[in-house]
């Protein structure tokens, strides 16, 4: 499966280095106020597509990412084992840069292609595996222009 996830550090705000400074577990924690709550923290993702489209590339997708947490998808808990995780530069309520949406549905294309067992049925929000626990990528997220881009659900 593909888990989307939404991302600002600090929140809100975008563009900085503190989201692949926090990937590489290279993050200052003393920066900022908001760090100190996250302090400790050891995450990391397959992607990360920036607001103005630029892909960056952290764990190879053969390999287990830390993004999921406590999960479940269809009845299979602990996605991390078995996904890859994608995190967009954004946040629950603003919306999404329109220069994201056609490089995600393109590396989407991508890993359908690549990995036949996967198709637009198999993408899936932070929300969906970890209800309660996560939000994102939030209403902002524009899941019919995501589908119509890919041809619709498949």
């Amino acid at each position: 499966m593909i888990v989307l996830h939404g991302i600002s550090l600090p929140p809100g705000q975008f563009g900085g280095p503190e989201i692949e400074a926090l990937f590489r577990n290279e993050l200052d924690f003393d920066a900022h106020p908001y760090f100190t709550g996250i302090r400790g923290i050891e995450v990391s993702a397959h992607l990360l597509i920036r607001r103005d489209g630029a892909v960056t590339q952290y764990v190879p997708f053969t390999e287990r990412a830390w993004h999921a947490g406590e999960s479940c998808f269809r009845g299979r808990t602990r996605c991390n084992d078995f996904s890859i995780g994608i995190e967009l530069e954004g946040e629950d309520e603003t919306p999404y840069d329109e220069r994201q949406y056609p490089v995600l549905q393109a590396v989407l294309r991508a890993l359908f292609a690549a990995y036949p067992g996967l198709s637009a049925r198999e993408v899936a929000a932070h929300s969906d595996i970890a209800p309660g626990r996560k939000t994102d990528p939030g209403p902002a997220f524009d899941w019919l222009r995501l589908y119509d881009g890919l041809g619709g659900p498949t």
